[in-house]
């Protein structure tokens, strides 16, 4: 299941790598037509790039949201659950220690 959340994450971040890209590419396609000029193209660019950005960070958020939820139906101890219990477990053995101790008195 990790394998897959891995693939999902890469592949919106590969959409937005292909997208930066591809906007540079639009620009400077536009720019060589005439139809923007330089400093049009590159806040044009960047413009998309910060979409881009945005929604893969959407987009990450929002498989992080989804695995949380499947995680929390699941019923799967946390690692603070975890932590909990071991501190329960050595304070009772701490206890129990000592109750045992007492009694070869």
């Amino acid at each position: 299941m990790l394998d897959l959340i891995h693939k999902i994450l890469y592949t919106g971040i590969g959409f937005a790598a292909m997208t930066e890209q591809k906007a540079k590419e639009i620009a400077a396609e536009l720019e060589k037509k005439g139809e923007l000029s330089s400093e049009e193209g590159k806040k044009f660019a960047d413009e998309l790039v910060a979409k881009a950005r945005k929604q893969s960070q959407e987009f990450r958020q929002g498989v992080n949201d989804e695995v949380n939820n499947v995680l929390n139906k699941l019923h799967l101890a946390t690692r603070a659950d975890v932590e909990a219990l071991e501190k329960r477990i050595e304070q009772l053995e701490g206890k129990c220690a000592k109750e045992h101790c007492a009694e070869e008195e």
